[in-house]
C-alpha cells in the first residue's frame, strides 16, 4: 500500500484547470491536498501562491509542495528564496524522478502552458514516487546553505 502524503498545492492565473487536475488525482491516490489556490483565470500574482505552499512544507504542515503557473519559471523562482525549498521546475518523468533523487526537492513547480495533464500526472506520479539517495549528493546539497 501508499503512503498517504499531505501536499500543498498553489497556482497562478496560468494554472487553475491543471491544479484542479492535479488535485482530483492526488485525492483519487488517497494523498491529503492543501489547495491554496487560485481557482479562475482573473490574474493574480504567482508569489501570492507560492509562498504560502512554501510555508507548508517548510513548517511541516504538507511533505511536499506543487507549484503552478504558465510556465513554472515564476514559481520555481519565488519558492527557491525560501531556505528549506529546494524546488524543481520538471517538464517530463525524468527530470522529476532525478530531482528527487538527486537533489531531495520538497516542491515541484509545473508550467500550464508547456506540459498537459497527461504528462503533468505522470510528472507528479514520479516526483511522489522517487526517493532521495543522499551519499555524493548530500555534500552538494549542504552547500546550498551555507552557515
Amino acid at each position: 500500500m501508499k503512503q498517504s502524503l499531505t501536499i500543498a498545492i498553489g497556482a497562478d492565473h496560468g494554472g487553475p484547470a491543471l491544479k484542479a487536475s492535479l488535485v482530483a488525482q492526488l485525492r483519487a491516490a488517497g494523498h491529503t491536498v492543501l489547495d491554496m489556490g487560485t481557482d479562475g483565470p482573473a490574474r493574480v500574482d504567482y508569489p501570492d501562491f507560492a509562498h504560502p505552499v512554501c510555508a507548508a512544507v517548510e513548517s511541516g504542515q504538507a511533505r511536499f509542495g506543487i507549484l503552478i503557473c504558465g510556465t513554472g519559471i515564476g514559481m520555481s523562482i519565488a519558492a527557491n528564496r525560501h531556505r528549506g525549498i529546494r524546488c524543481g521546475l520538471c517538464t517530463d518523468v525524468t527530470m522529476a524522478r532525478l530531482t528527487r533523487e538527486h537533489n531531495d526537492a520538497n516542491v515541484l513547480a509545473l508550467g500550464a502552458r508547456i506540459i498537459g495533464e497527461a504528462v503533468a500526472a505522470d510528472i507528479v506520479a514520479a516526483f511522489l514516487a522517487a526517493k532521495y539517495e543522499g551519499g555524493r549528493h548530500q555534500d552538494r546539497l549542504d552547500k546550498l546553505n551555507p552557515a
